[in-house]
């Protein structure tokens, strides 16, 4: 067995909202429970609902813009810039700019539906 291991087919995740979601490491691409490292691209107009996650969530933009807004206040990121948001924080994730926007998100532990404890739109 090899010492590493390299990520040739992401787990797509199915959206029906525009999002593209490829998570290379994380509970559903290898059952990864510790971390998960998604590659997304956020459509032009694309909201989620509000959430508050037990597990810390880190991005990183690599082109385009996308807008947070953390317990009250807006911040946008910019490609080159990245955050840390703290677990149990509540947030919303948006892009309400013309084009999309490309970033990293690695959550510790991994993301899972049962954690991010989304609010009712």
């Amino acid at each position: 067995m090899k010492p590493y291991n390299i990520q040739k087919a992401p787990f797509v995740v199915p959206t029906t909202d525009g999002k593209i979601i490829k998570e290379h490491v994380g509970l559903a691409t290898d059952g990864n429970q510790n971390l998960s490292i998604a590659h997304m691209v956020a459509p032009p107009g694309w909201q989620e609902p509000f959430q508050t996650p037990e597990f810390d969530e880190y991005t990183f933009i690599i082109n385009g813009k996308k807008q947070f807004i953390i317990n009250g206040e807006k911040i946008i990121l910019e490609a080159g810039q990245s955050i840390k948001i703290n677990k149990n924080t509540r947030v919303q994730y948006s892009n309400p700019f013309a084009e999309p926007c490309t970033y990293l998100a690695i959550c510790t532990p991994a993301f899972s539906m049962d954690l991010v404890n989304r609010e009712a739109p």
